[in-house]
């Protein structure tokens, strides 16, 4: 296990997520952004998790593969694999003027998504301990 490691990818996913939370109450909300933040803050809850059962990470954003290879640890990834689904076309492709519209719709869903990663038992354990250790 390695709990330092995962620690940090942990924290940057909170980061990602609180970051997200705070654009979408802005005035004027940059949609692609939050949902952008939201597909990097469960990649970073996902790879964190690996990174403490010492899978050695690929580079790859892909949510469903590396959902899958925590799905190799505990089958009760299977329970957001579709949210998965949803917050993988918000990955890297959206950050380019040629890339996906976003709408209010998809900022909410977005949000919601990251929220079921957050407390899915395997996750939201790993993550209640990893906090417990971090400085306030």
């Amino acid at each position: 296990m390695n709990p330092g490691d995962a620690q940090q990818w942990f924290y940057k996913a909170d980061a990602d997520f609180d970051a997200a939370k705070i654009l979408n109450s802005a005035y004027k909300k940059h949609t692609e952004i939050i949902c952008y933040l939201c597909a990097q803050s469960a990649e970073k809850y996902l790879k964190g998790y690996l990174i403490y059962n010492n899978h050695k990470l690929e580079n790859t954003h892909n949510l469903l593969y590396l959902n899958s290879l925590c799905m190799t640890y505990d089958a009760q990834f299977d329970g957001i694999k579709m949210e998965c689904g949803i917050l993988n076309k918000f990955n890297n492709n959206i950050r380019y003027p040629d890339g996906i519209e976003t709408d209010e719709h998809d900022v909410a869903l977005s949000l919601k998504t990251v929220e079921k990663f957050i407390t899915l038992k395997p996750l939201s354990e790993l993550r209640e301990q990893i906090i417990q250790k971090q400085d306030p």
